[in-house]
């Protein structure tokens, strides 16, 4: 049934609300952790399910958007839906859909989406549902739960036609989420968003937990595939953690889901440092920096604002000695291009722009104009098609030699980043 495009957006929470009640509230019956903010929700939401997982929990996830199918969305006991049970749950809440759509409320794609998660996370059972926002907060198809514990990542600037033109007026519909009585996992924020969630906080009476605070990452280093963190939680201090992602802001989101399980935790001991250490030690965040071909390495993320940009920039030039790096970017046309090609430019030594396989995708030809203008005619290529376009990447850096040390970046979009996957075959993101 035609449930319109994802991008689409309307501000209100009745018709999700009208089809919960009906489907009788199928997001009351467990707890929540309800994950928003603007960048790493995805990561951090993972990490917290492995933790719960390896507490031997029945978890359920839900995250958006996907990047190769639809079924990595709702995700219980690790694994995304199979294709049977996805049809099966969507066949369940139909008729109560049309019952919706009757009174002249069609629900959105994104309404469905969600309803399927929550229906599909009660039928399972799970014992508890870790939650990510689609865009927002307050008025997220998702925020018909009530999360025990909410988590708030780093808030920048996207979604301006959305969310509103400032931090601030982001961050007072982000922190939506945040309900009676919770607890509140707060990461490192400007000093506006800071402002808006602690006051939002305190009307709701809730319970904060703040990144350099309550909690935080006392100390990282480099590893082997990944690296090595020492965290400061809100019940104890966990040493020689292992995390096989890349970046400081990695080691930020990893901070926040272990301070979302304690707060989650009844009682005041802090959980089995072993555990923890197990637990992070197969997180895995598909599309996030992530290196899906080496020799040479070609490193996909899913970047797509100039704050996802700048970490994923950071944590590039932390982690891999590239002697030079050549980027393959595509990107939607109602993001912030210049800011990110602008944040590109000193890192990168040559750049390929194209497209990717959503509509919104920015034109090849405009693209190209914005990067000449940034980078200089002599190091942007245009490709019109994906594929092509890391072909050319590769080639350019097969034709430096086995040992240049050169590195490919792909990057600019979510969809960029499943597109890519798809392309090189590094698997469906589970």
């Amino acid at each position: 049934m035609e449930r319109g495009v994802e991008w689409n957006f309307e501000p209100t929470l009745d018709r999700i609300a009208a089809l919960m009640d009906v489907l009788g509230s199928p997001q009351h019956s467990y707890p929540v952790v309800h994950v928003a903010g603007t960048n790493g929700k995805s990561s951090t939401t993972r990490m917290i399910e492995t933790i719960l997982r390896e507490r031997n929990l029945r978890v359920g996830r839900f995250t958006s958007p996907h990047l190769i199918s639809m079924r990595e969305r709702i995700s219980v006991d690790g694994a995304p839906l199979s294709e049977e049970r996805f049809v099966e749950v969507y066949e369940d809440i139909a008729p109560y859909l049309q019952m919706i759509d009757a009174q002249g409320r069609r629900l959105s794609f994104f309404e469905t989406l969600t309803a399927m998660a929550f229906a599909a996370f009660a039928d399972a059972p799970v014992d508890v549902a870790v939650i990510e926002t689609g865009m927002g907060g307050s008025f997220d198809a998702t925020n018909v739960a009530d999360g025990a514990v909410a988590v708030i990542t780093p808030i920048s600037l996207d979604h301006v036609d959305y969310l509103g033109p400032d931090i601030a007026t982001i961050a007072g519909e982000k922190a939506g989420i945040i309900k009676p009585g919770a607890t509140v996992v707060l990461a490192q924020q400007e000093l506006p968003a800071a402002e808006v969630l602690m006051r939002r906080a305190a009307e709701m009476g809730a319970t904060v937990a703040r990144e350099g605070l309550e909690f935080g990452v006392l100390g990282r280093e480099l590893a082997i595939g990944g690296q090595l963190l020492r965290l400061q939680s809100l019940k104890g201090t966990y040493e020689e953690v292992l995390l096989p992602l890349y970046g400081a802001h990695q080691a930020s989101n990893a901070a926040c889901a272990l301070a979302a399980v304690e707060a989650l935790t009844v009682g005041d001991d802090p959980l089995d440092p072993e555990l923890v250490r197990q637990a992070f030690l197969q997180v895995t965040s598909p599309g996030r920096l992530e290196i899906v071909r080496r020799g040479p390495t070609v490193l996909v993320d899913a970047a797509h604002n100039p704050g996802g940009i700048q970490a994923t920039l950071e944590a590039v030039q932390e982690s891999f000695d590239f002697a030079k790096l050549i980027a393959v970017v595509a990107v939607f046309e109602d993001k912030d291009v210049q800011g990110i090609l602008e944040l590109l430019e000193p890192m990168v030594d040559e750049i390929v722009v194209t497209r990717n396989s959503s509509p919104r995708s920015m034109d090849v030809d405009d693209l190209a104009a914005l990067a000449e203008e940034i980078f200089g005619l002599d190091r942007v290529y245009q490709v019109e098609r994906l594929d092509s376009a890391i072909d050319r990447a590769i080639g350019m850096v097969d034709a430096l030699g086995e040992f240049s040390g050169a590195g490919v970046l792909i990057t600019g979009s979510v969809v960029t980043a499943g597109d890519a996957r798809l392309l090189l075959k590094a698997g469906e993101a589970t």
